[in-house]
């Protein structure tokens, strides 16, 4: 069956500046969600290009940014480098403050919505729910590891 989007939620302990700094800032996204750099204009509009030296760059929009409650950005599947209707999932980065720690909800959406089978569309979604539990879990060895 086609997934309509994935969640995820972690619980990260740090406080919620500290991992909205990691969320958005380059230096820091272009080591755990990235491993190869990344640019980041945050701004509504603004790009995001992410690169991985196994595969390659990917390339995406900023959507919204509030800090530090909500990012979210539109993000083209690999191969392609303009980001539009048909080629792209929106993620939406949400965080919670919860005394010293943050809850970290990633919702992915728009699988539904690709220009490609439905066939690639489940492989998509089901690549990326294995994705997100590995970059959930990059993300809170990461922050732990980045001074107060």
């Amino acid at each position: 069956m086609e997934p309509e989007q994935i969640e995820r939620e972690v619980m990260i302990a740090a406080p919620i500046e500290r991992v909205w700094a990691v969320i958005t800032q380059p230096e820091h996204v272009g080591t755990w969600f990235g491993d190869a750099g990344a640019e980041i204009d945050l701004r509504p509009g603004g790009a995001i290009i992410i690169h991985w030296r196994e595969h390659g760059t990917g390339y995406g929009i900023v959507e919204r940014v509030e800090p530090p409650h909500v990012f979210a950005w539109r993000g083209a599947l690999l191969g392609h480098t303009e980001v539009r209707p048909g080629n792209s999932t929106l993620v939406e980065f949400t965080l919670t403050a919860e005394g010293d720690q943050t809850r970290l909800r990633v919702v992915e959406s728009g699988f539904h919505t690709l220009d490609v089978p439905v066939e690639e569309r489940i492989r998509q979604a089901e690549g990326n729910v294995e994705g997100w539990r590995i970059k959930t879990a990059e993300l809170q060895a990461y922050v732990a590891g980045v001074a107060a």
